[in-house]
């Protein structure tokens, strides 16, 4: 379990929490890592096993929004157009996504996640949602809602927004649900359920 102490009194305060957050993101990145893992197995596998993290991120914006240019997904995930496009060649590669030409000239190239894509995404949501439901409850009760809010509070600070259905419902950019500003869900003050890039 972490130790947040204080050396000679003179460790910042803000440095603790910082030592706090960086650890619990990387037991949140290994929950991803391992219902990726998992959800390429209950999935078929064939497509799924060599997903990398970026790529599943990637997919599940496009779970999200829907049809997006490949600018638009590197804005989305703040990458290169470069990287964006690479992420979208192996994602169309595994059958995870499609490609699809629009516009008079048909020059404009858009990607959308295909129903396998969509499946995995719904698949490592439900994955991660039982592996936090499983951690979660290892605390004492009394100490859960505190946990809530602290982790809304730290979204909030960062820009996110809470989690939603949206593997089930996508939003066209822009719209109501899963724009950024909202508050997140577990807060008092939060106005709905939204969403999180990050997956």
């Amino acid at each position: 379990m972490l130790q947040c102490a204080t050396i000679g009194g003179m460790t910042d305060e803000i440095d603790d929490v910082v030592d706090a957050v960086m650890t619990a993101s990387r037991a949140m990145l290994s929950v991803v890592a391992r219902s990726l893992a998992a959800a390429g197995e209950h999935t078929g596998g064939d497509t799924t096993g060599d997903v990398t993290l970026p790529q599943y991120r990637a997919l599940v914006v496009l779970a999200q929004y829907g049809t997006r240019r490949p600018a638009d997904l590197a804005a989305a995930l703040t990458v290169s157009a470069s990287t964006a496009t690479r992420m979208c060649d192996r994602l169309v590669g595994r059958g995870l996504a499609e490609r699809t030409r629009t516009g008079d000239d048909r020059r404009e190239v858009v990607v959308a996640p295909s129903p396998a894509g969509r499946a995995l995404v719904d698949e490592v949501t439900r994955l991660r949602r039982a592996e936090m439901h499983r951690l979660l409850s290892t605390l004492p009760t009394g100490e859960r809602a505190a946990v809530r809010d602290a982790l809304c509070r730290f979204a909030d600070a960062a820009g996110e927004v809470g989690e939603t259905d949206w593997a089930v419902a996508p939003v066209a950019a822009g719209g109501a649900r899963g724009e950024r500003g909202a508050r997140c869900t577990g807060c008092s003050s939060g106005p709905g359920r939204a969403w999180s890039v990050w997956p």
